[in-house]
């Protein structure tokens, strides 16, 4: 399988466009899934729910992007990990509980991971429980085109929420559909999401770090089906990659599935290089030395 990668140092269209390729090109073969896509992000309220959400949380707060772009990109990097999760065999929640098939578990991760930040245009405080209230009347106009059954609609929405609500852990998520969300929002922390709140004034180890992050790959794992690579251009990063991605890892039901490794790549700059390559440890939950 064709691995993803994210030049998160593009500018801030072609970061757009790449991912809206990438999310194309995977949901070619789920009709259903890429027509709840197309609707998502030609929806003026979504779009515009993007744009305040991005607009309080990076000029008020002095936050990293979480608008539009944020969206796209950890949508991109949902669906990478569902292909590889459901090509290991993994037993999805949405097939599970009979909510569906594999096609209406791509509907379930995409558009739960692309409104997850939505309720950030209310406050980032509580903004898991707004998101679930701001994204409803888009979930309804969209899988009332896509699922004429009632109850079957209701089953997608009620996981498409439950990942919306639980994707920054508190409450942790249940399902591996919203462990998806919450770890694909983890892998949004490269240096072309920091620099803005970098530039924006937040000069604090949260920004710091993140411009330390250069590439985020997500590939097919050895041992597991998901290994996440970072690759940092300072040390620094470290910081951003176990407080951000690898939490989101070790608290979702994607633990046993999913393996981190964060490397510096060794060439340019005049910082110390302290860390080399690390990995998430499998069995200790914790970080060692390659």
């Amino acid at each position: 399988m064709q691995e993803r990668v994210f030049h998160v140092a593009s500018p801030k269209a072609k970061l757009y466009s790449e991912a809206d390729q990438a999310i194309r090109e995977r949901l070619k073969d789920f009709p259903k899934a890429l027509r709840a896509y197309e609707m998502l992000v030609q929806d003026p309220e979504a779009r515009s729910g993007w744009n305040m959400a991005n607009y309080l949380t990076m000029r008020k707060l002095g936050y990293n992007d979480h608008g539009r772009v944020h969206a796209l990109l950890t949508g991109a990097a949902s669906v990478a990990i569902l292909a590889l999760l459901s090509e290991a065999g993994v037993r999805l929640d949405t097939v599970e509980s009979g909510a569906g098939e594999l096609e209406d578990a791509y509907v379930v991760v995409l558009l739960s991971t692309m409104l997850h930040d939505l309720g950030n245009q209310v406050h980032r405080f509580g903004h898991e429980a707004f998101g679930v209230v701001l994204a409803l009347p888009i979930l309804n106009r969209i899988l009332d085109k896509l699922y004429p059954d009632p109850e079957q609609r209701t089953a997608i929405r009620a996981l498409i929420l439950h990942g919306i609500y639980s994707h920054d852990l508190s409450p942790e998520p249940l399902t591996i559909e919203a462990g998806i969300t919450a770890v694909a929002d983890g892998t949004d922390i490269t240096k072309g999401r920091g620099r803005k709140a970098f530039q924006l004034g937040s000069i604090d180890i949260h920004s710091i770090s993140a411009l330390a992050v250069d590439e985020v790959r997500i590939l097919k794992g050895e041992k597991v089906p998901v290994e996440i690579q970072v690759t940092m251009n300072n040390s620094a990063g470290i910081f951003q990659v176990e407080e951000t991605l690898t939490k989101k890892v070790l608290k979702s039901p994607l633990r046993p599935y999913v393996t981190v490794v964060a490397m510096t790549d060794g060439e340019g700059g005049q910082d110390q290089r302290i860390v080399h390559r690390v990995r998430l440890h499998e069995t200790e939950d914790r970080f060692v030395l390659d």
